[in-house]
């Protein structure tokens, strides 16, 4: 089994029973959810009241694409995430919106969209999960970006407390500060925020790009 699959299958186990409690408790430490959605809207401005395409990878139960929806309320929106536990509940969650939204339970790869047609795509506390395969998922969301469409990315950035990251780590998040770089090296920067989360304990961060 190769390494892909060997952590898709561990994150599959994992979301089976986080399934249940993700919105109860993710709140408490997935900061800068609801900002990167505004960020991104603003971006847009007028535009977000358009037909825009709009792609969220790792989308999970459906909290994002709820607020997606109401924020761009013209838009069609795809949401892909590998564990179906998790878009059960998500279906639930846009159910009233059955029109707009489409659910793809698969890992998220260049035949996922369309080329070149999204005008916004979203990665929210899903990349530094991606281990191994970020890389491969910042150049596929740059294959299917529209011209001047926005990469908009939430999520952990760095601990000064190496437990704590190694703690992270055990459950699937990489924590050593590699996502920045790596969207520098592929867009250009509309908004960069890093921000301390309790104290300091962590860092965090909001991210929009274009492709150049």
């Amino acid at each position: 089994m190769s390494g892909n699959a060997c952590a898709n299958e561990a994150l599959l186990g994992y979301y089976k029973w986080h399934a249940r409690i993700y919105d109860a408790t993710r709140w408490s430490f997935l900061f800068g959810r609801d900002r990167i959605v505004r960020l991104a809207a603003a971006a847009l401005g007028p535009r977000r009241e358009k037909p825009l395409r709009i792609l969220e990878v790792g989308c999970g139960t459906g909290r994002n694409l709820t607020r997606l929806l109401t924020t761009f309320p013209a838009a069609r929106i795809t949401g892909i995430d590998l564990c179906p536990s998790m878009l059960a509940r998500a279906s639930r969650a846009t159910a009233g919106h059955a029109a707009r939204v489409r659910l793809l339970c698969a890992p998220y790869a260049p035949e996922s969209f369309d080329p070149a047609r999204a005008d916004l795509i979203l990665f929210s506390y899903s990349l530094s999960m991606f281990n191994p395969g970020f890389d491969a998922a910042l150049d596929a969301a740059r294959g299917h970006l529209a011209v001047g469409g926005l990469l908009a990315v939430a999520d952990f950035r760095r601990s000064r407390f190496p437990w704590f990251e190694r703690w992270m780590g055990v459950n699937h998040v990489r924590m050593d500060d590699h996502l920045l770089p790596a969207l520098e090296r592929r867009f250009t920067v509309r908004c960069q925020e890093s921000r301390p989360a309790y104290a300091g304990f962590w860092d965090y961060f909001c991210y929009l790009g274009q492709t150049r």
